[in-house]
């Protein structure tokens, strides 16, 4: 995620990637190497990976939304390549490319919504100023969030708000959001934060949080299967990445370090994924996928500069020389 700064009347964007300094430094170990930033967002994290490559080396950048992937044009150097497509198909259009499983050196995911996308009232992320309630990171296909909250039913929508939401109110406000619906659509951002901040009563927990944040984060989450897209890449990771090869993940918020941390813990200890109740000796057990994990929090200069770095966390991990396979699948069982 990249703080950003809105100039009146445009589009341009001020750009201040998150952990700028340490993720460049933790990911290149290998100058002549090819690396790959997942997440190009606008670039932030790119330019400073490239700025460590030599001249042989190679960056890859993929972006699911159209308007990084022009933003990407400024960046005129021959060691990069960006790619329009989720970071879930990275192996797929990798391989196209001639990059083969086991030869990348490095690999970053900077994930969830890019805060120029959230200061662009046209994209609908934000509640903050009204808009079009779209909430695609990829807005050339796909469903908007104004078209599935129109034909969502409430047990759906009050499960996405519960699950990806975290939301103690989600029956509330699903309940709300199909009731107001059927007398106007719900189609702009105004509208649902109106909506939602009706049906959930103010706590004292919460007072500093719009009462609609959950719920947008879990419609956005929904819209662009996120997770799931989570999930993938970090396999495709593993799977692509030369043993030494480094993964660098940056997450904002629980649910995507819940997965980034038990795909990381599942690989690096794969011993305790097998049943205890097996027979096994010590050299029967699998080896570690990743070694050398660790975890990285912005400084207090960093957050007091950039408060939306404040919820950052970067975890970084070693591809050992372990032949890849799914972490979580080891022998046939888990505990």
């Amino acid at each position: 995620m990249e703080s950003a700064v809105h100039q009146a009347g445009s589009k341009e964007f001020a750009h201040r990637p998150v952990l700028a300094e340490e993720t460049p430094r933790e990911l290149v170990w290998k100058a002549d190497g090819l690396y790959v930033d997942a997440t190009f967002g606008r670039g932030g994290h790119t330019r400073r990976i490239l700025a460590r490559l030599s001249p042989a080396g190679r960056l890859f950048a993929f972006d699911r939304d159209p308007e990084a992937v022009a933003a990407a044009a400024s960046i005129v150097d021959p060691r990069f390549r960006i790619i329009h497509t989720p970071f879930s198909r990275m192996s797929g259009e990798l391989a196209a490319r001639g990059v083969a499983p086991g030869s990348v050196s490095g690999i970053m995911m900077d994930i969830g919504v890019s805060s120029p996308q959230i200061d662009d009232a046209s994209r609908g992320f934000s509640f903050r100023s009204d808009g079009p309630l779209d909430m695609r990171m990829d807005t050339s296909c796909g469903m908007t969030a104004a078209q599935w909250l129109a034909g969502v039913k409430e047990q759906e929508l009050a499960e996405t708000i519960s699950r990806y939401g975290e939301e103690r109110y989600a029956r509330r406000i699903a309940r709300a959001i199909v009731a107001e619906r059927a007398k106007a659509p719900v189609d702009t951002t105004f509208r649902l934060a109106s909506i939602v901040e009706g049906a959930v009563p103010r706590s004292r927990s919460d007072s500093a949080q719009h009462p609609a944040t959950r719920t947008f984060q879990a419609i956005r989450i929904r819209i662009n299967g996120e997770l799931d897209e989570l999930s993938e890449a970090l396999r495709q990771a593993g799977e692509l990445l030369a043993p030494g090869g480094r993964l660098a993940v940056i997450s904002f918020h629980s649910l995507e370090d819940r997965i980034v941390k038990r795909f990381f813990e599942a690989a690096e200890h794969p011993e305790r994924e097998v049943d205890p109740r097996l027979p096994l000796r010590q050299s029967d057990l699998p080896s570690p996928l990743f070694e050398r994990v660790r975890r990285i929090r912005p400084g207090e200069a960093e957050c007091a500069a950039n408060p939306r770095a404040r919820s950052a966390t970067l975890r970084v991990g070693e591809r050992s020389a372990e032949p890849w396979r799914d972490p979580e699948k080891v022998l046939g069982g888990g505990r």
